[in-house]
């Protein structure tokens, strides 16, 4: 299988956490999408893809339109979307990105985390070589579908990788992020099922650690994830085998 897939795989759990976070993240994405492009999904692509990504998550339907519904509100704070990147223990790459309605307080939470356990945030863009921005969509597989002629198609959309799972019957892809809207506009154009759209940060190495240093690194992972303006957390450090 391929190395997005496996990522992909590995990490899923992990970066969601608890459900009741990830429907808080989903409904800030939700905010911004809505925010940026309207409330109508048939005329916004983002929102679409966000909808289909909340109903694979069990976010209940009326989760979704209350979350759409407020995102409307001139009230509702607007969120802003960053980036942060430093070094934990051991060297270990850390990206974070993060969607606050407070800058303030969000970048000084994530430099304290940081500084108090063996890191230190470095600059916008310091890590960039040491990732690649992905975009990852699972769609419904099609009975009768030629696999050969799909990925054929795909290569004109910059696709990387194109795995099917039989068991789950969906088809996994994996691209540049830069592709990601043509890539929603020919599956949507040849009548494919969406089921999520994920936008991630992979390394493009693994670095062992030692498990003293995993200890340590772990701690400032804990400390980032459990943070309400943290949206996801991505790092280059290798898991661990069982």
């Amino acid at each position: 299988m391929g190395r997005a897939f496996e990522y992909r795989k590995a990490t899923k759990l992990k970066r969601w956490g608890h459900m009741a976070k990830t429907f808080t993240k989903i409904g800030k994405e939700i905010t911004i999408a809505v925010k940026a492009g309207g409330p109508d999904p048939d005329g916004n692509p983002r929102l679409r893809a966000l909808i289909q990504t909340a109903k694979s998550e069990n976010m209940p339907k009326d989760n979704i339109e209350r979350a759409i519904k407020r995102a409307t509100d001139k009230d509702t704070a607007d969120y802003k979307e960053g980036i942060y990147e430093g070094y934990g223990p051991a060297g270990i790459a850390i990206f974070v990105t993060t969607a606050t309605d407070n800058t303030t307080r969000t970048v000084g939470n994530v430099r304290n985390y940081f500084n108090r356990n063996g890191g230190q945030l470095g600059t916008q863009g310091s890590l960039s070589f040491l990732f690649e921005h992905k975009c990852m969509f699972t769609v419904a597989d099609k009975e009768g579908l030629d696999m050969e002629e799909f990925e054929l198609e795909l290569i004109d959309y910059d696709v990387e990788e194109v795995e099917r799972d039989e068991e789950d019957k969906t088809i996994f892809i994996s691209a540049p992020f830069e592709s990601n809207s043509k890539i929603q506009a020919y599956l949507e154009e040849n009548g494919f099922e969406i089921k999520s759209v994920e936008f991630e940060y992979q390394p493009n190495d693994y670095k062992e650690v030692t498990a003293e240093q995993r200890e340590a690194v772990q701690k400032i992972l804990d400390k980032l994830e459990e943070d309400d303006d943290v949206q996801a957390v991505f790092h280059n450090m290798k898991e661990e085998e069982e």
